[in-house]
């Protein structure tokens, strides 16, 4: 019994014990979860802020008054017997600056600064200013060059400390070792090389720079031969595809309400361009025809001529056309029903409502702000939107534009408005403009755009409705014409919403024969209605499951099919003789290219990447080089990209797929260098948010406001196209096989990737079997990386996975990874 009692009192401790360590443990586990919290960030970046100040201040302040100081801290008084310290932060500036100026770097400590600011800039608002590798590598360079050069030519005691301790000592070094011409070449070659590293500044280059031009030789008119050569050339029709304008639409009356508030500003009259009609370029092939071989004695000769391909005459394809008529693209769905307007929701009257004592207001408090800054204006009017009121002001003569410009934040601050934006000079005005949001917004509704006269009765290939104008005039944009679209916005501004309106605005337009959609969506939620549409306007890989692609890896099959497809594509106007997409449907429409010899009548491709960013952090590479091809050749044949963002950084938007894109559409960003990396200009920081965006289709920034489509419209329209007759699968593109195996159970060397040997190579030279290592020395992307791993685990040159832990490296050394490579082993 008593053996008993002392287990059960044992059991009961050790319970006990696991109480107070499992509390112990949550204790912890809280603080640690408080450490690492929001507030913990806050305040280490204001932190890191503050030292950056500090610094600045403390080494400012050495420059003047280091000398005096440097004396008290070493023997309690300087030479003038002052003993206070004079350096505007005090002892604490005083000693920080002589240790890290004075003993250490020298003036160029003041680096130190910048590399902290960004620190805690990232820490505190998780933005980079910088890339880290560019602060990294430049700040070491001048922290260990800079030095002894200062040191080498400020020599006078009253400025040593320009090149601080560690500049003093290495320029005594080599001063002692190779002299003072030595010294100076040393570290001039030194900036010199590393010059040429980092700016890849080659040696033709620089020849090229010292190189003598040829003189230049007077231009004679050609001669007969030359100018054979000429008529060859102009006469082969191969131009650049050129984009014929549509003609210019009546435009609808626009419902605004121009309000004279001091005096009447007259209506600018609007010119109307006429439109340019396409003049398609005759092509003249001499016919050639093969010359009779000549036969000397009894010597036999077969000739074997060759087969052209069957050119139909005029006469055969008027007959052709007469007998069956133009070819009909939409006969295979001949009995589909584009959607209705009903599907869509309305939010009533869309009309203005004028509150004319806001419009009051606001202009008293606009001519006040520029009178107390001595501004005078003669005239001012306004334009009311349906979210922001443009003011027009016509200033005073002499009144420098520059002045209202710089007075933005002081008319926000009179109004008591977000974002306000100005205007100056209009643009075809000779007015400044005050963009002022109103009180009370009006919802854009996407049934009044596209019942609008613009849009049903509009010419364009690939019309977009993306909002109303400030004018509350709708806005119908081509997507052909643009080519592409790069979209930017900050979570929750409306980025979804618009991409929805450009999906809706096609599929209210086109026929599903003459249009497909390749949507890519990373975060798997917000394209997933259009499953719905899968066998009318989708396009996918003939492997493929699902339409809507979410893998990565199937995304970079997708793009690099998408690529097969265009040079195919391409192939097809090159037999047929036209320049662009449009030419070679009107040829096939009117029955003037054979179907045998492989020609088809091509839709309209629009390629839709949800987020960017995602795919650029996972794959890198692997996308953004089918993207960059794409951009720069895919308009011609059709392919037209529409691809949005929520982080418009230049690492995720590079400058290759910035010039491809001349079309930029912004929503509200957090800061203005995102709006200058989407747009090319700000702006776009000052937005209101819910769908006020700015539209840059080339050069100009027009504002609009996105029409609102919600989720259950969306639903509908699918839900009413996905019950009609589709055709029997989706649109398939062209099969694509990666560089690397899919197969997953052999690996001999035929399987094995093509960088399978630089990766092993790697591995041993590092002694580290990792899938981040091969990322960073191949720039590949993470599931790339990963296959090549696993092929490396099965040719036995690196071990098994380890959980958190490395993997093992077998071989050795790089003679005896040649010796396995070889083996075959």
């Amino acid at each position: 019994m008593a053996k008993k009692s002392n287990r059960a009192k044992g059991k009961v401790d050790e319970d006990t014990k696991s109480a107070k360590n499992s509390k112990s443990k949550k204790k912890s586990t809280q603080k640690l979860s408080k450490f690492n919290g929001e507030r913990f960030r806050i305040g280490f970046g204001l932190i890191l802020i503050f030292i950056s100040f500090t610094l600045l201040i403390a080494f400012t302040s050495f420059l003047f008054t280091g000398i005096y100081d440097q004396s008290i801290l070493n023997t309690g008084i300087n030479e003038l017997g002052e003993t206070e310290i004079r350096n505007w932060l005090g002892k604490f500036g005083a000693l920080v600056s002589q240790k890290l100026i004075g003993d250490w770097f020298g003036v160029s400590s003041f680096i130190l600064i910048p590399i902290i600011f960004r620190l805690g800039i990232k820490v505190l608002l998780k933005i980079s200013l910088l890339p880290s590798n560019f602060v990294f590598k430049y700040s070491v360079f001048t922290l260990l060059w800079l030095p002894p050069f200062l040191a080498y030519f400020f020599t006078n005691d009253s400025f040593l400390f320009f090149g601080g301790g560690v500049g003093l000592a290495i320029n005594h070094y080599l001063l002692m070792t190779v002299g003072s011409i030595g010294t100076i070449l040393i570290l001039v070659f030194i900036l010199a090389a590393f010059v040429l590293i980092n700016f890849d500044v080659s040696l033709d280059k620089i020849t090229a720079m010292f190189a003598s031009k040829p003189e230049e030789t007077p231009i004679d008119e050609p001669k007969e031969s030359e100018k054979d050569s000429f008529d060859q050339v102009f006469n082969t029709g191969l131009e650049d595809p050129v984009l014929v304008p549509t003609p210019t639409l009546n435009p609808e009356p626009i419902r605004e309400e121009t309000i004279p508030l001091t005096t009447e500003v007259p209506e600018s009259t609007i010119k109307e361009t006429p439109p340019v009609s396409d003049i398609p370029m005759e092509i003249t092939v001499p016919e050639t025809a093969p010359t009779a071989p000549t036969v000397e004695d009894d010597v036999e000769i077969e000739v074997v001529v060759g087969k052209e391909d069957e050119v139909l005459k005029d006469s055969e394809i008027r007959d052709l056309a007469k007998e069956f008529g133009d070819y009909d693209p939409t006969l295979d769905l001949s009995k589909y029903q584009k959607p209705s307007l009903d599907l869509l929701k309305d939010f009533g009257d869309s009309g203005i409502q004028v509150n004319r004592e806001e419009l009051e207001a606001n202009k008293n408090r606009i001519v006040n702000t520029l009178k107390n800054y001595k501004i005078e204006i003669s005239q001012i009017s306004a334009v009311i939107g349906p979210t922001v009121t443009l003011y027009e002001i016509v200033p005073a003569a002499g009144v420098r534009i520059s002045k209202i410009k710089n007075l933005e934040d002081d008319i926000a601050l009179s109004l008591s408005a977000l974002g306000i934006r100005i205007i100056a000079p209009i643009p075809g005005k000779g007015t400044i403009g005050i963009e002022v949001p109103n009180q009370k917004s009006e919802i854009v509704s996407m049934k009044t755009l596209l019942a609008s006269d613009k849009f049903q009765n509009s010419d364009m290939i690939l019309p977009v409705a993306l909002g109303k104008t400030i004018s509350n005039e709708s806005y119908i944009a081509d997507l052909a014409k643009m080519p592409h679209l790069l979209m930017a916005g900050a979570t929750g501004q409306g980025k979804s919403v618009g991409l929805n309106a450009i999906l809706v605005s096609l599929l209210y337009k086109l026929h599903p024969s003459q249009l497909k959609f390749v949507l890519v969506d990373p975060k798997k939620v917000e394209l997933t209605l259009y499953n719905k549409i899968e066998r009318h306007y989708l396009a996918k890989l003939p492997d493929s499951d699902e339409a809507i692609i979410t893998d990565v890896q199937k995304v970079v099959a997708t793009l690099n099919s998408l690529c097969i497809e265009m040079d195919q594509r391409y192939d097809l106007l090159k037999d047929a003789m036209t320049r662009n997409i449009k030419e070679y449907n009107e040829k096939f429409v009117a029955r003037k290219l054979n179907p045998e010899n492989g020609h088809r009548y091509l839709p309209y491709i629009v390629l839709v990447i949800d987020e960017f960013a995602d795919l650029i952090m996972t794959a890198g590479k692997e996308v953004e080089t089918p993207i960059a091809r794409l951009a720069q050749l895919a308009r011609a044949i059709g392919i037209h990209l529409i691809v949005a963002t929520q982080r418009p950084s230049v690492n995720v938007i590079t400058g290759i797929i910035k010039a491809n894109f001349p079309a930029r559409l912004a929503f509200r960003v957090t800061s203005k260098i995102d709006s200058r990396t989407i747009l090319d200009a700000g702006g776009a920081d000052q937005l209101i948010g819910r769908g006020d965006l700015l539209f840059s289709p080339g050069n100009e920034l027009i504002r609009l406001q996105c029409p609102f489509v919600d989720t259950p419209e969306v639903e509908r329209i699918c839900d009413f196209i996905g019950e009609q007759q589709g055709y029997a699968d989706a649109f398939l593109l062209p099969e694509y096989v990666g560089e690397a195996s899919t197969s997953q159970g052999s690996m001999d060397d035929e399987d094995r990737d093509v960088l399978f040997d630089d990766a092993a190579l790697i591995v041993v030279k590092s002694q580290q079997g990792s899938a981040s290592l091969l990322q960073r020395k191949l720039k590949l992307g993470y599931n790339r990386a990963g296959r090549i791993v696993d092929q490396l685990e099965s040719a036995g040159i690196i071990g098994p996975f380890s959980g958190s832990k490395a993997r093992d490296v077998l071989i050795p050394d790089e003679f005896a990874l040649e010796q396995k490579l070889r083996g075959g082993e």
